[in-house]
């Protein structure tokens, strides 16, 4: 059990089956809600609720929604570039983090509640990326896209692994989440503050490109529920810098630091523990 214990790194209501098999379970109970749950179509891109059997493209039935902020590209990376990834991913250091995953960071360290940036333990992101970040300029909706953080999360079902609905940080990063889907498919769940009877799953199949943009990454959390991960899953996550970290805002000189860092293609992974 000390060993598992060691192995995880939950904290507060957060676990993993690491620790909710150990002595030491901290699992809270949640009420269960009674949830509608919508599935985002990615040919109309809108939010369908989920029936029994499912209706395919374009014979949908039943109620739906507009669901903007998602784009999703399929076969992003081929499988032999998916293969290339998970090598050079494997060939760094996992840290261990939250609800059972691992993660490597190419990245600043941020003090997310103090709004400090401390630079000096990036080196860049991973040469192995720069593929794909060449290949982002191609893309339309990720026109003027300059990535200054990768991170890699792995998830594992034998460790339960997952991710609790959260915004990602307004102050530093921007507008768009950039993520390339590795391994296996799963889907994205969203939900509102507002309404938490209300969930959009969003597909994401192996191989592929999501964007989360606009209203789906300001106004509704994301999540990966555990449940979803059926075998092991790399999960390629890049930030861009918000406006205030561009020339003209009033960051702009580290804005003007990371970017030239990140875009050296350097890095090697920051062996940090805080949860992002």
């Amino acid at each position: 059990m000390k060993t598992d214990e060691k192995r995880c790194s939950c904290k507060g209501i957060r676990s993993c089956l690491l620790c909710e098999n150990s002595s030491k379970n901290t699992t809270v109970a949640h009420e269960k809600l009674q949830i509608t749950t919508y599935l985002y179509c990615n040919k109309c891109q809108k939010a369908w609720v989920e029936q029994e059997p499912q209706n395919q493209h374009p014979d949908h039935e039943g109620t739906s929604m507009e669901y903007p902020g998602i784009f999703l590209k399929e076969e992003f990376v081929s499988a032999e570039e998916e293969e290339f990834l998970t090598k050079q991913i494997d060939m760094s250091p996992f840290v261990d983090s939250q609800s059972g995953r691992r993660k490597q960071d190419y990245g600043p360290k941020v003090n997310f509640k103090k709004q400090k940036v401390k630079c000096s333990t990036f080196t860049g992101l991973p040469g192995f990326s720069k593929f794909l970040v060449d290949r982002f300029t191609s893309t339309p909706e990720l026109s003027g896209f300059v990535p200054v953080e990768l991170c890699n999360l792995e998830y594992e079902p034998s460790r339960g692994a997952a991710i609790d609905a959260h915004f990602d940080d307004f102050w530093i990063w921007g507008e768009r989440l950039v993520t390339v889907n590795l391994l296996s498919d799963t889907y994205l769940s969203m939900s509102l503050e507002t309404n938490p009877g209300i969930e959009v799953r969003v597909p994401l199949p192996r191989r592929s490109l999501v964007v989360v943009y606009g209203p789906a990454r300001y106004q509704w959390k994301h999540a990966i529920h555990r449940q979803d991960i059926q075998s092991r899953r790399l999960a390629m996550t890049f930030r861009e810098p918000t406006v205030e970290f561009l020339p003209g805002g009033p960051h702009s000189d580290i804005g003007d630091q990371l970017i030239r860092t990140a875009l050296s293609f350097q890095g090697i992974s920051v062996g940090e523990t805080s949860d992002r």
